[in-house]
């Protein structure tokens, strides 16, 4: 079989299994499977699989047919023009995620891409945090962005930190980013078990923002093999953000970002937690016109 008939016979498959996007995924798993890029692959059509091939490309066709999602069956997934690493126990990072990064850069300005500075001579390098990392997307495309930053980066799940670390590697930014298992920003509170870090000057979050109730809606690769602890924010989706803002009251200087990715509907709901701790607070659509991420700096 060469290229050509084996992406026309996983398109069918696929298409009879109603899997969402079936021509993309006949690609990318035909590339994983070849090693190659997309141009080399519609450029050589006729090229004849090997028996190998063959067998592991149908493979990956027959469980992308039964749920599991491309990503973890490539290992891989783009963010922010880089390529990280996922896997089981992870959370597949999102387009609208890149938003977040948007916001946060503009709001930070020119004059932050890099150390602060007062009275011409260099302070405090920016101190950062992402909370929920997951894969470390943010925490990472943060580092690369702002290659002075130092970043701490946190979630409750040892197999997500786990791949963080990997991605880190991968992107050279282990020496700026360290990564905590915590619940939210807890490992930062005072106590006697606190990582011992001087106030954030931005704290950074993809929180778990689906309503429990609302499980049924998901489509069945997310609902059934992506982490239910990074997808579901309580039975409302919104219980994270109380403590998350609070916490972030405590460990943001004054001045100091806060932004956050929002679920659908969300926006109204967190905006009336903020209080009076917070000013210049912004909503910012996504692509789609959902208001999808939140910006407030501490008071």
């Amino acid at each position: 079989m060469d290229i050509r008939g084996a992406l026309q016979e996983a398109m069918a498959r696929l298409r009879v299994a109603e899997v969402a996007s079936h021509t993309l995924a006949a690609e990318l798993l035909l590339m994983h499977a070849l090693h190659c890029e997309r141009a080399w692959l519609y450029g050589h059509p006729e090229h004849p699989l090997s028996p190998e091939v063959s067998a592991l490309y149908f493979h990956l066709v027959a469980q992308r047919a039964a749920g599991t999602p491309v990503q973890y069956l490539t290992g891989k997934q783009e963010f922010w023009g880089l390529e990280f690493a996922v896997g089981p126990g992870v959370l597949i990072p999102r387009p609208e995620t890149e938003h977040v990064m948007e916001v946060a850069l503009e709001r930070l300005g020119p004059a932050h891409a890099g150390s602060k500075f007062r009275h011409g001579e260099p302070a405090a390098a920016l101190r950062l945090a992402d909370v929920g990392t997951g894969s470390g997307c943010l925490a990472i495309a943060l580092a690369r962005e702002l290659p002075e930053a130092r970043v701490w980066a946190t979630d409750i799940s040892p197999a997500a930190l786990e791949f963080a670390r990997r991605n880190a590697a991968r992107h050279d930014v282990t020496d700026r980013i360290e990564f905590l298992e915590s619940d939210l920003l807890t490992a930062f509170l005072p106590g006697p078990t606190a990582a011992s870090v001087a106030p954030f000057d931005m704290i950074v979050s993809n929180p778990p923002y689906i309503a429990r109730d609302a499980a049924h809606q998901l489509p069945r690769d997310v609902r059934e093999y992506e982490p239910a602890a990074a997808l579901y924010g309580g039975k409302e989706g919104t219980e994270l953000y109380a403590a998350l803002i609070a916490q972030s009251a405590q460990l943001l200087t004054p001045g100091g970002l806060l932004v956050l990715e929002l679920g659908y509907g969300a926006a109204e709901r967190v905006m009336d937690m903020l209080g009076f701790a917070w000013t210049r607070v912004a909503v910012t659509d996504d692509l789609a016109g959902i208001p999808r991420v939140l910006a407030a700096e501490r008071t």
